[in-house]
């Protein structure tokens, strides 16, 4: 088959993708291995094989060769380990031993070292990938010099391999800064088999360009040594770029922009950005309460400190004071997620929403952030489970699943993890609403019969499924993709009988 895409390169963006031929949603752009995967800075401890949390203490899990954490299922495991097996190797040869912590839920400074060194090791294992996909990456050398992680990378990590480690004669410092630059500036975020954190070098999906509406998504395969593929989520005509995303797509602009000059070194001019709107979703805007139906929005986006201005009554206020707004809410909507997982959870979603109800905009990237836990909630805890869902409830978390969509649509378009998940939570309430107006002798509702309702249920999980078999089977979404293909095959039946 040919290429997917090709590389081009320019001053502004360095390389990037562009398609190669026209693409259709969904078809393959590329698969590939990582250069290395491992922990991420500032992890608690961690097994260094399949990162699930340790014990840091004296008394924690240790590996019996060379004492760095190690599960004991993992210490049970033949050696090598294919992922703590190298530096296991240096550490036992070296005498580096792991120093036990007080705290097991806070930062490990001593397990920053640990994928920095996976990428030098892979280096020399793999000389000629190196050379070819990691030697041109951009690392941000200059800017990351004037930055204060420079000084600590240099203690923790470049002092810690190169003199603790043994390591001077092998690996130079301009080497190691140059491997901590390539994963502080390209890494990607994947999970493992049981859900942990971590981050990986995909050399492929790092030449694509970046842009807070991504026509690019992928799925990271844990149980086949954390192989990615990347997929193109909207058709994108031959000659157009291919954009993936370095951030979240679901925070606001001035978020966004934040993570990107500080992460990544560069201030993101994407058409989202640029636009106070956020290509009308109205994402950070804010409800004037000095007028009726006026909408507050930033005059410079890309800079958090422009002043923001009412588009109907000119009332005015400084990007300070709605920072400072923005972040109390937010602050009150992460104590809601120590709740106990139960109907006082929900209640107090719902009356948070309520309580910011006059202030955001109804699409604001908190009131989204709302949806997704009422979304999550419905259905599932004690009182509010889907069976026991009065058609007013039902209809309540169809409206936030289709809300929530709406805002997909723009800022992450087409076939995206995001969408299936929502789209599957859709399904179930339309469901019940349709059997509960059957039940009651309505020939139709919402002007739809029951077979019709049932069918756009229907449509509804395949699309689900479809997204989400490209996902690794042994994960949540993968489980879920062979779950909505088995509710898809008893709603066709049950379909059938009506005909």
């Amino acid at each position: 088959m040919d290429e997917a895409y090709r590389v081009q390169e320019c001053p502004e963006l360095g390389r990037y993708g562009v398609a190669a031929r026209d693409l259709k949603a969904g078809e393959r752009l590329f698969s590939e291995l990582p250069f290395a995967v491992g922990p991420k800075l500032d992890s608690p401890p961690l097994c260094l094989e399949c990162c699930c949390p340790v014990d840091g203490g004296e008394g924690g899990p240790r590996c019996p060769r060379c004492g760095w954490p190690l599960c004991e299922d993992c210490a049970a495991e033949a050696a090598p380990l294919p992922y703590h097996g190298a530096e296991c190797a240096v550490f036992a040869e070296k005498r580096v031993r792991f120093q036990s912590v007080e705290d097991s839920t806070a930062g490990c400074v001593q397990l920053d070292c640990i994928t920095p060194l996976r990428m030098l090791l892979a280096k020399e294992a793999n000389p000629e990938r190196w050379e070819r996909e990691i030697a041109p990456m951009e690392y941000h050398d200059d800017k990351r010099r004037e930055g204060a992680n420079w000084k600590v990378d240099d203690h923790n990590i470049v002092s810690f391999l190169r003199n603790a480690c043994g390591l001077a004669d092998r690996f130079s410092v301009e080497l190691i800064q140059q491997v901590i630059g390539v994963l502080d500036v390209n890494a990607f975020e994947g999970r493992t088999c049981n859900g942990y954190s971590v981050r990986g070098l995909y050399p492929q999906l790092a030449i694509m360009a970046h842009s807070c509406v991504p026509n690019v998504v992928h799925s990271i395969h844990p149980s086949e040594a954390f192989r990615l593929e990347a997929r193109v989520a909207v058709d994108v005509a031959e000659g157009e770029k291919l954009y993936t995303t370095y951030t979240y797509t679901l925070t606001g602009t001035v978020a966004r922009q934040a993570i990107l000059k500080a992460s990544k070194f560069f201030t993101c001019m994407c058409p989202r950005c640029v636009d106070p709107t956020e290509l009308g979703t109205h994402f950070s805007s804010l409800l004037c309460n000095k007028c009726v139906g006026g909408i507050i929005i930033s005059s410079n986006p890309l800079d958090e400190n422009a002043e923001w201005k009412c588009g109907d009554c000119g009332f005015k206020t400084s990007g300070a004071a709605v920072q400072k707004a923005i972040l109390t809410m937010h602050n009150e909507l992460d104590e809601l997620a120590c709740l106990e997982y139960d109907a006082g959870r929900l209640e107090a979603y719902e009356g948070l929403y309520k309580k910011f109800r006059s202030v955001l905009h109804p699409r604001h990237f908190i009131n989204t952030s709302i949806r997704h836990s009422l979304i999550e909630l419905y259905g599932r805890i004690p009182g509010y489970e889907m069976v026991e869902l009065p058609d007013v409830l039902l209809e309540r978390k169809v409206d936030l699943c289709r809300d929530v969509l709406r805002v997909l649509d723009v800022v992450e378009p087409g076939l995206s993890r995001s969408r299936a998940m929502v789209l599957y939570e859709l399904h179930a309430p339309l469901i019940m609403l349709a059997q509960s107006a059957f039940g009651r002798g309505e020939e139709k509702r919402d002007g739809k019969t029951l077979k019709q309702q049932l069918e756009e249920a229907a449509a509804i999980l395949e699309e689900c499924g479809s997204i989400l078999e490209w996902e690794d089977p042994t994960s949540p979404e993968g489980i879920l993709s062979n779950v909505a293909k088995q509710s898809l095959l008893q709603l066709r039946q049950s379909i059938a009988t009506l005909e």
